[in-house]
């Protein structure tokens, strides 16, 4: 396995575990900071893709937004990403792109670095949700990569 397919299976892992997550709260399972972290990852995924593209900010980084929109921009970055990366190959991982972060900075990152940020920011905050519904009695989504490698959920 190349790296530019490596890397599409992390998305599809992360696109997995989204989903994951997204059912858990729609089955009662979380509360509004549950929502506001999704919701979150989303945006942070969205802005990054944009970023990519060199495409403008279409939505805030910490948006206010209700559960049926998580599960639409789940959908919308799926495809989005999808499209992205299937257009990336090997030798343009390490082209940088140049971009300003939501503090107004200038910044310069390879597409390499952008996008395992992107996997291990959405793991963290699905850590997040996961402590955030133990703490509260709930049991959280599983999305352990091993576990959706062993149930077959991506290749």
């Amino acid at each position: 396995m190349n790296l530019a397919e490596h890397l599409r299976r992390q998305f599809a892992y992360d696109d997995w575990a989204n989903r994951e997550v997204l059912t858990t709260i729609r089955s009662g399972g979380a509360d509004e900071r549950s929502v506001e972290l999704l919701a979150h990852i989303l945006s942070a995924e969205r802005l990054w893709l944009e970023r990519l593209k060199q495409q403008p900010q279409s939505s805030p980084v910490w948006p206010k937004t209700a559960i049926e929109n998580c599960a639409a921009e789940i959908d919308g970055l799926r495809r989005a990403w999808h499209d992205f990366l299937g257009n990336v190959g090997e030798d343009e991982l390490g082209r940088t792109v140049s971009y300003t972060n939501s503090k107004g900075e200038p910044w310069s990152s390879t597409i390499l670095d952008v996008l395992t940020h992107v996997t291990m920011h959405s793991a963290y905050h699905r850590g997040q949700i996961a402590s955030h519904m133990r703490a509260r009695g709930k049991a959280p989504a599983y999305t352990d990569f091993i576990h959706a490698v062993r149930q077959k959920r991506i290749g």
